[in-house]
């Protein structure tokens, strides 16, 4: 997730890049050893093959070896083709090999990536001349002509723009091809002396480090990831803009005062104006809207849970959401910079994923039972940003500001249902004129249990269980007769939630279905009414929810 937010998701992958650097040392130390070019290339060739079954043979990673192949043999025979050409070869022969490659992510942006390369950055670093040495001209060409091309695509996956993802390619780039090479001869040496090896390792750690801090960092960086359309339109919109920016790029200088040029800068101006204008616009709007003395605000996350209770200056938070970036965006949308209490309901990776937004931001935590070392490791990672961990059972509470807080799941000492999705820490509030309920990922048959050995009552919101799945307990949701519940999930999840199931168990009960996946950031507050309440959404804004069962 962090490299998806800070646009190095491609250093992840094994790309033409990776091909070149590996390709190169051994062209350099076969020459180095004074052999004859045939048999150099042979060995590249015999290289590039152990080097795909190392990695796989991905996508990208075949699009690569393949156009590495051609050109080594086009080299041996003394034609070395031209990369346009050859890029659109490899395209043909793998697609014909393999028709469904056209619905692969990987291989569209890896195809992408190399053509914005041949075709963009040669332009980009004569433009850039102008201004900068020709060295970081090409420094910055690079990332930014990969990115141009890439941005259509990556809206389908991701609809935002990076705002810092040159500049993080820029300082992590370089990083690259030093972890590729020292973490092949570490590989290569594990077989035969794992001592040696394991030194190494350590070695390729420093450059992979470095790659992991840069992400992190842009990730967590204010803006990080700007909103974008989405869909179809969001991808059209993508491509009319891009066409328009290379197209200024890759005039003559000779076309300056031709009209298409004079069109372009108008279409990405207009497009900057109105762009920016509805950023401030949606600001000031959302400013103007927002509930002041709001309580509850469900982040729009993705396909997970991340929803924060507030008093006053006092700030909890259950769980954190699958992705950092998406979370530090909706705190900071909220003015949030501390969390009081950390709720971490259980430990799947839609719960716990996006912790590193707010490691070193916590005063409590409230965690289950630890699965493995993984969820140790995260107990760690707390406690050494100055968190103070406590395990949660029933029976335990607190408060938040002048709201009361009450552990109702699991049970202390219990044998059964512990940890997963069935021993999700269940918490509730209860002040200020709302008194609210989260479940986690409880099933039915714990939300059975958690009625038969607690008992909540009723509550003006709960939080629905595994973001609306079917194993959901018709009971307990009538005894808690909510006025609305909250439906964390993400948008075309695969998983059909929330279900008809889950919707048809809260009409019964008379609660009001809020869906963050069609109405984005929630916000709950109390309303002007015995039992209403105030919310406020970013696609309906404010309305008044009257309590349906008053008596």
């Amino acid at each position: 997730m962090l490299e998806r937010a800070s646009s190095l998701s491609h250093l992840t992958a094994v790309s033409g890049a990776n091909c070149a650097v590996v390709i190169a040392g051994v062209m350099l130390l076969t020459g180095f050893l004074g052999l004859r070019r045939g048999i150099r290339i042979a060995i590249s060739l015999l290289t590039l093959l152990g080097f795909v079954v190392l990695v796989t043979p991905e996508p990208s990673v075949l699009r690569a070896a393949l156009m590495a192949t051609i050109l080594l043999l086009g080299i041996a025979s003394g034609r070395p083709g031209r990369g346009v050409p050859l890029l659109a070869l490899v395209v043909i022969l793998l697609l014909a090999a393999d028709p469904w490659l056209a619905r692969s992510y990987g291989f569209a942006l890896s195809v992408l990536a190399t053509a914005g390369l041949l075709v963009l950055a040669g332009p980009l670093t004569r433009m850039l001349h102008r201004w900068l040495p020709t060295w970081l001209a090409a420094v910055i060409a690079i990332p930014l002509a990969a990115q141009l091309a890439c941005q259509p695509v990556l809206v389908l996956l991701t609809p935002t723009l990076p705002l810092y993802g040159v500049p993080a390619n820029l300082l992590a780039g370089p990083a690259a091809p030093a972890a590729t090479v020292i973490g092949l001869i570490a590989c290569l040496l594990l077989p035969w002396l794992p001592g040696v090896a394991g030194g190494v390792l350590y070695l390729a750690w420093l450059p992979a480090a470095w790659i992991a801090a840069i992400a992190r960092t842009s990730a967590e960086l204010p803006g990080s990831r700007l909103p974008w359309l989405g869909g179809p339109l969001g991808v059209l919109v993508t491509v009319l803009l891009t066409v328009a920016a290379v197209a200024l790029v890759m005039r003559g200088r000779g076309q300056v005062r031709a009209r298409w040029p004079i069109a372009a800068i108008a279409v990405l101006v207009l497009a900057a104006g109105s762009y920016a204008g509805s950023l401030i616009g949606a600001g000031v709007g959302r400013a103007v809207a927002f509930p002041a003395d709001w309580q509850i605000a469900a982040c729009d996350i993705g396909q997970g849970d991340a929803v924060v209770v507030r008093d006053r200056d006092r700030y909890a938070l259950v769980d954190v959401g699958p992705d950092p970036a998406l979370l530090a965006d909706c705190l900071d949308t909220l003015g949030i910079d501390r969390i009081d209490i950390l709720v971490l309901t259980h430990y799947d990776l839609d719960h716990i994923g996006g912790v590193a937004a707010v490691i070193g931001r916590v005063d409590t935590a409230l965690v289950g039972i630890p699965e493995n070392a993984d969820d140790e490791r995260l107990h760690d990672a707390l406690a050494a940003g100055g968190a103070e961990l406590r395990g949660a059972a029933r029976g335990d509470t607190g408060t938040l500001g002048e709201l009361r807080w009450e552990i109702l799941w699991p049970v202390r000492g219990s044998a059964v249902m512990q940890t997963g999705n069935e021993g999700s820490v269940t918490i509730g509030f209860d002040g200020r004129g709302i008194r609210s309920l989260f479940l986690g990922d409880l099933g039915e048959e714990s939300q059975d249990a958690l009625r038969r050995s607690s008992s909540p009552g009723e509550v003006d919101v709960v939080k629905v269980a595994h973001h609306g799945s079917a194993d959901q307990s018709p009971e307990l949701y009538a005894d808690l007769r909510a006025t609305v519940g909250l439906i964390s999930v993400g948008r075309e999840n695969g998983y059909g939630h929330p279900t008809d199931t889950v919707l048809d168990i809260l009409a019964a009960a008379g609660t009001l279905p809020l869906r963050t996946d069609q109405q984005g950031l929630l916000v709950i507050a109390p309303g002007p009414g015995v039992g209403a309440l105030t919310v406020w959404s970013e696609t309906v804004r404010s309305e008044t929810v009257p309590d349906t069962d008053p008596g």
